[in-house]
């Protein structure tokens, strides 16, 4: 591997749990190790989950990868960066105490203030899509002036999972660019956060209650905070610097950086993610948003709600793990290569969980047409995999309809595992 002068802790706060890992100058992974956290649901429609357990679990794993890391390496660390969910959203004190569980980012309480906050028709809702989503903090915010009154106004701030745990790392106030401009529209091409927006949708006061210092993606945030140091058996002068979404953040990982290249994180659902020079318009997808990732370049976003998720409910339905004496996935995958391109006339709808881009609809359902007697669970399996990949088809479609040109489809997640399905999407 080489010698190397300097190394790296990357934490990424996902949503079941926490990964950290040692990196070295060329990106090399040292080490890595993982702590799960609790996600609860306290009444239909809402997810939420505990700070404390964030932070416990994340000491956890970083002294684990740090343990597992050669001593004269640790010593040698000499940046942290994080990334995690958006919008996951907490209202604090100033000293970083929470006031209540955290706000998921899959809850979907806000739905009234997402419609209000839509129905403005404010020209800042032109760069995302012309319509903002339930999962952002904006109408997550505006959820809590109008129903939690008392913590609202309690609140020093309300804040992202990523500005939290960076306060926690330095003792710092900071918001990301990344998640700014993507989740809670912060517009740099309008001065940054416009107040006229603001205040037509009844948050005048965001300046008080955002946390509105941005910084860009890399830009040092301060030095680990001492009592975090010496818990970890960290240097003193380790620098904390400013990270972003997960998912956009791996977009960094997988090699997306030039204009035309997508990024896609293929889980439990899909985020495909462009870069172009220009700004792109277009009411089915998210964006375009301004340097939210590499100065300079625009980020355009689609989804797909589910798409893993999917096979996930067929292997838990048809009951394939009972019967398979190795990996559940790669029998139905092996038994659906046997299955001729088209499933012999079974069409599947992907939309089980709703659909986020183009169609923006909570409410879309999945579906399953053209089952005959003759067709078995591997004809059933192979159209979810074919529905999934013409749900992409159909996103970037929309995201090239205007001045946008797609040339390298870059990926990663659990779905790249199975070659038959990459095949299928290609």
């Amino acid at each position: 591997m080489g010698e190397h002068k300097e190394y790296f802790l990357g934490i990424d706060f996902g949503t079941q749990g926490v990964r950290c890992g040692v990196v070295n100058e060329v990106g090399e992974v040292l080490s890595v190790a993982h702590r799960k956290y609790n996600t609860y649901y306290p009444e239909p429609g809402w997810v939420v989950q505990k700070p404390d357990e964030w932070i416990e679990a994340m000491f956890e794993a970083a002294k684990d990868c740090l343990q597992k890391t050669d001593e004269s390496v640790v010593k040698r660390i000499v940046g942290i960066s994080v990334c995690a969910t958006a919008s996951t959203v907490i209202p604090v004190l100033k000293n970083g105490t929470a006031l209540m569980d955290a706000i998921l980012w899959m809850d979907n309480r806000a739905s009234l203030e997402t419609s209000g906050i839509n129905q403005t028709k404010h020209e800042v809702l032109k760069h995302c899509g012309n319509e903002v989503a339930v999962e952002w903090l904006i109408p997550k915010a505006l959820w809590l002036k109008n129903n939690r009154r008392d913590i609202y106004d309690k609140a020093y701030k309300v804040v992202e999972q990523l500005d939290y745990i960076n306060y926690v790392l330095t003792g710092e106030w900071v918001a990301s660019i990344c998640q700014a401009t993507c989740k809670s529209n912060y517009v740099e091409d309008f001065g940054g956060w416009n107040r006229s927006f603001f205040e037509g949708i009844g948050l005048g006061e965001f300046n008080r209650k955002l946390n509105t210092r941005v910084l860009r993606l890399g830009e040092p945030i301060a030095k680990l905070a001492p009592g975090v140091a010496n818990q970890l058996g960290l240097p003193k002068d380790v620098i904390v610097y400013q990270g972003g979404i997960d998912a956009h953040i791996s977009m960094l990982g997988i090699g997306v950086s030039r204009p035309g290249d997508m990024g896609i994180v293929m889980g439990s659902s899909f985020v495909h993610l462009v870069l172009s020079k220009e700004p792109v318009f277009n009411e089915g997808i998210w964006g375009p948003y301004n340097n939210a990732v590499i100065p300079g370049l625009y980020c355009l976003e689609g989804g797909q709600v589910s798409a893993g998720s999917i096979a996930n409910w067929f292997i838990r339905e048809f009951k394939v793990k009972e019967e398979a004496e190795g990996d559940p996935f790669e029998l139905m995958m092996n038994e659906a290569a046997a299955v001729p391109p088209g499933s012999k006339g079974i069409i599947a709808l992907d939309f089980f969980q709703g659909n986020r881009t183009p169609y923006k609809d909570p409410l879309a359902k999945g579906a399953f047409y053209g089952l005959t007697l003759s067709h078995t669970r591997a004809h059933i399996y192979r159209a979810i995999m074919e529905s999934v990949a013409y749900g992409m088809r159909n996103v970037i479609e929309n995201m090239s309809a205007d001045k946008l040109n797609i040339h390298n489809i870059m990926a990663c997640g659990g779905v790249t595992r199975n070659p038959l399905w990459l095949q299928i999407i290609s």
